[in-house]
């Protein structure tokens, strides 16, 4: 697939300013005058991602000629990490406007896993890193390895669009714990309905609890367990969520998000999402839904 990058950006930018991040009601700050509105820096910030430029600094040199003729004033690379940073709220913002704008969040079906987000490969980095709140060591169970870092936990929609996530310590909350946290605190659906997640998630606790929400969750039957009469867990809905995770980490850089503090591992795993979500909620717009699992911008 092909997609012009203009038009989903420009179109990106109506819809923020009009509906979601209208600069109109921003407040006005102390100090100089910001470059871009937050909408404006959110869509610089998602053609940074589907554009591959995992370094900021890179980016800059490179955007005046990819984007400058749709954003004429760029901002520094300081006021851009600043803005950046402080723009994860509006990040969040829009990437949960983007997914209840395809049609499929009105399909009550969901996809749920977690993935380890790994922030240091050595004790130097560990020691000096400002990721203490967010990161700490942890077991890869699906690798057989140990990482430092985060763990992300997602919901998406069958297509792929995120609906809800989280970072967490992997010490202080366990897989199951975060996912019912997640489920407490951000409404994944327009109502109740099955996730399909995998045997991490079992238990009668957290079942329970889900049901209680409203939630069923389906998962294949564990080796310790009866095998039931009949086979229904839809394995194929997995390699899905392990296809978005994939592209989250690989072709969005989440993998190489090179964050030193809690706050800015925050404002790039937004921003990844954010980006994810507008390329498929595009791919709705243009009447290329097919497409959706693939996000592919001429250079």
């Amino acid at each position: 697939m092909t997609t012009n990058l203009d038009a989903l950006l420009t179109a990106l930018y109506v819809h923020l300013d009009d509906h979601v991040l209208p600069s109109r009601e921003q407040p006005r700050k102390r100090g100089p005058k910001r470059l871009l509105t937050d909408a404006e820096l959110v869509c610089v910030a998602i053609a940074q991602v589907l554009l591959r430029h995992d370094s900021e600094r890179h980016w800059l040199r490179a955007a005046p000629a990819r984007i400058g003729h749709l954003f004429p004033r760029l901002p520094g690379q300081s006021e851009y990490n600043r803005h950046l940073r402080d723009l994860a709220p509006a990040l969040f913002t829009a990437a949960m406007w983007l997914a209840r704008a395809v049609p499929t969040w009105w399909e009550r079906l969901r996809l749920m896993d977690g993935t380890p987000l790994r922030c240091g490969a050595s004790r130097t980095t560990v020691n000096r890193s400002m990721l203490g709140e967010i990161a700490g060591y942890g077991r890869d169970v699906s690798h057989h390895a140990f990482y430092w870092g985060a763990k992300l936990m997602l919901i998406t929609t069958t297509e792929g669009a995120v609906c809800a996530f989280s970072l967490a310590h992997p010490k202080e909350l366990d897989e199951r714990a975060q996912a019912l946290h997640l489920l407490h605190v951000q409404a994944c659906a327009p109502g109740p309905g099955p996730i399909v997640c995998d045997k991490g998630f079992a238990g009668a606790k957290i079942e329970a609890d889900a049901a209680e929400l409203g939630y069923l969750l389906i998962r294949p039957i564990r080796e310790d367990e009866p095998e039931p009469e009949v086979e229904v867990f839809p394995s194929w809905l997995r390699q899905r969520v392990e296809a978005v995770i994939w592209t989250l980490k690989n072709q969005l850089g989440l993998e190489r998000h090179a964050a030193r503090t809690t706050e800015g591992l925050w404002a790039r795993t937004c921003q990844r999402i954010c980006a994810l979500n507008a390329a498929i909620w595009h791919n709705w717009l243009i009447g290329a839904p097919v497409k959706r699992s693939l996000i592919a911008y001429d250079h």
